[in-house]
Formats: structure tokens, sequence, C-alpha cells
């Protein structure tokens, strides 16, 4: 819209009487027929969008060790180990593990700290802390209210199938 309108004339878009309003007659709807291709373009990328729940699961399981670490770093404070020390021993098999990944291994970075004296905690132990749900805080709240605000906005809304579903 800027290359056909005079600087002015965004200010005076609903008042057909002034100058520009030809340009801005023209640029107005072209902006409005801009936005939805654009929607329509997002709806045709997300339309059949399948979330495989099993590889989202498996990406989870793999990467959630480097996510439980601070949780793991303060267990070892609790039961006696330096904090300072134990953040540099993390990176290190943070580092290694990560390397190991690149060459197609599985995440070892579990059994690297269960190894570690330092940290003085089992692999059982550092198992239990490896539950999905200790790291998403106030997500599934977030979520569902949100989806409670938006339902009344969908509500009279369908696809081309007619189909919605919260």
């Amino acid at each position: 819209m800027a290359g056909t309108t005079s600087p002015g004339a965004m200010a005076n878009v609903l008042d057909p009487s002034l100058h520009c309003s030809r340009a801005a007659s023209i640029s107005l709807p072209e902006g409005f027929l801009c936005a939805d291709a654009v929607l329509r373009l997002c709806q045709s990328v997300t339309n059949g969008l399948h979330v495989n729940e099993k590889i989202v699961e498996r990406t989870l399981r793999e990467y959630l060790p480097f996510l439980a670490t601070e949780n793991i770093m303060m267990e070892a404070v609790k039961r006696g180990g330096n904090r300072q020390e134990l953040h540099e021993k993390i990176r290190q098999h943070s580092m290694a593990a990560t390397a190991r990944m690149k060459e197609g291994e599985p995440c070892d970075l579990l059994d690297r700290l269960a190894g570690d004296p330092a940290f003085g905690m089992t692999r059982e132990e550092l198992d239990q802390v490896m539950e999905p749900k200790l790291y998403i805080g106030r997500c599934e709240q977030q979520v569902l209210r949100f989806l409670d605000e938006c339902a009344p906005l969908l509500r009279d809304a369908a696809a081309e199938d007619g189909a919605i579903d919260l």
C-alpha cells in the first residue's frame, strides 16, 4: 500500500471527498485481498497437518535428559555436591553425549551422570526425574484456558467439510 498512496492518504482512507481517495480506494481493498491470500495460504499449509505422537514422544525422551540437568544438579547439590563443579561436569557430559548423538548414537547422558561419583545418583534415581510433566509448568492449564476463550469465536465457523474439532 505504501507504494500507491501519498504519506497523508492513509489518514484519509475513509473520507471519499479527499484528493487521495482514488489511490486509497484501490489500496485498501488490495490490502484486504492480500490478508485473505495469506490466511488462505496458512490454511492450505495446516490442512491435513498430522502430529505423529510416537515420534514426538521418542524425540522428547531423547532430549529430556538435557532439559532435566538443572533438576539433577540441584538434587546432587542437596546430596552435598558443589554446584559450580557439578555445573561444569554436566556441561562436559552434555557435550560428549551431544557429540555421540551427532554420530547417530543414542543419548547416553543419564548413564554418564549415573557413572560420575560427583553426582551420587543411580540410574534408577535419574530415571525418576525423567517424567515430562515435571517440566511443563502451567502449560496444560494455559492451553485449556486459551481453547475456552477461542471456542465461542469458532462456534459458528466451519471448515469446508463443516467440521471443527476442539
